[in-house]
């Protein structure tokens, strides 16, 4: 932090990510229109006319240079390793929004990534917290988990960016939680990170969900890239939480697992939800299709933004619950989560089948 106080520190880090993003997208959509780098109107698409698709440069741009600028990497060495890891993402990304690029080379880039951060960068699991009976897990098993939790987590964030402001709006409400607990906890070099991909994020809101002329979406650019930062926090916030359960700390966390995945219930369920009617109705579980839900709460009726407003609601309410219930234990606290979840999903399909009955009594009824 070159020995600013922790306070002007954030402070600083959150404007220069927030105003380099701000001033970065009007650029990039003049050069995305010259260039013709659209998101073309589809059936699968919920938007109904080109937009530029090059955000997560902007994303990119705020997130790094903020953070090379403000965070002593001497203090947490494994945050270098977490910016050359963006940069694999930022590439694998970019050109997948102008080329389009197979899954499996997209995966392989993300591995790659991931493998960075967990080897040289040293940033893995090392403990369930008792989850199963089980604390200690050994390096291959560290590796494996880290892994599969790394990879899970990016590619949730790109299939949950379906509606204006959703993806970007999960991901401030997901880092401002981690980097609260991050400031009151002392780690204040994380707590940075998680301030530079707020400011980054909320500068993009703006354009995404309220600009008209530099209208803009993130692309895979900038939801991998969101994605990422998510999985480095959710894998810090459990291991600095390891041994806290046996001390009394006013900023320790009880089933850290299962109040990380309540943090980031939406993109990890919905995810989970819509592989699931994917494969039941014998299709891949890649492929495209609108059974999101928000893609549901956008034929009840609702706007993306108030769509986009139902589902954080919904995410901060899974936070508070998990916060409130941490004392009983990971498995019964996840299991809460899953079957309140379950349910949530459950209502809205419900609703949406009966809206569709009875518009489909209606048309029947007109054309008798």
């Amino acid at each position: 932090m070159s020995g600013l106080p922790p306070e002007i520190a954030l402070f600083l880090i959150f404007l220069v990510a927030f105003v380099v993003t701000y001033l970065a997208i009007p650029s990039i959509v003049d050069a995305a229109k010259e260039k013709k780098l659209y998101d073309e109107p589809s059936r699968r698409k919920s938007h109904l006319k080109q937009i530029p698709t090059l955000g997560g440069i902007a994303i990119f741009a705020g997130l790094t240079v903020s953070a090379g600028s403000f965070i002593n990497y001497n203090h947490v060495p494994s945050l270098q390793y977490i910016l050359v890891a963006s940069i694999i993402i930022f590439f694998i990304g970019i050109k997948d929004d102008i080329l389009n690029i197979g899954p499996l080379s997209k995966l392989l880039g993300q591995i790659a990534a991931a493998l960075i951060l967990i080897i040289p960068g040293d940033l893995h699991f090392t403990s369930l917290h008792g989850f199963l009976g089980i604390h200690y897990i050994s390096t291959v098993w560290s590796l494996l988990l880290t892994l599969f939790v790394i990879i899970v987590i990016i590619n949730s964030f790109n299939l949950v960016d379906g509606i204006d402001g959703l993806a970007v709006s999960i991901g401030m409400v997901t880092t401002i939680f981690f980097g609260i607990w991050f400031f009151i906890s002392g780690n204040i070099e994380y707590c940075l990170l998680s301030t530079a991909t707020f400011g980054a994020l909320l500068a993009f809101f703006r354009f995404n969900v309220f600009a008209n002329k530099y209208k803009i979406f993130m692309g895979d650019t900038g939801s991998l890239i969101i994605g990422l930062m998510m999985a480095v926090q959710v894998i810090m916030f459990n291991e600095k939480n390891i041994g806290y359960t046996s001390v009394t700390l006013f900023f320790s966390i009880k089933s850290a697992p299962a109040v990380s995945f309540a943090v980031l219930i939406v993109p990890l369920f919905d995810t989970m939800r819509v592989f699931l009617i994917r494969m039941s109705r014998g299709r891949s579980p890649f492929s495209a299709d609108k059974n999101h839900l928000h893609h549901c709460l956008l034929k009840l009726g609702h706007s993306h933004i108030h769509a986009t407003l139902i589902i954080v609601f919904a995410n901060v309410c899974f936070i508070i619950l998990a916060l409130l219930l941490q004392d009983i234990g990971i498995f019964w606290l996840m299991m809460i989560i899953l079957a309140i979840a379950t349910m949530f999903s459950l209502i809205i399909e419900h609703l949406v089948k009966k809206k569709n009955g009875i518009h489909h009594s209606n048309v029947l009824h007109h054309n008798k």
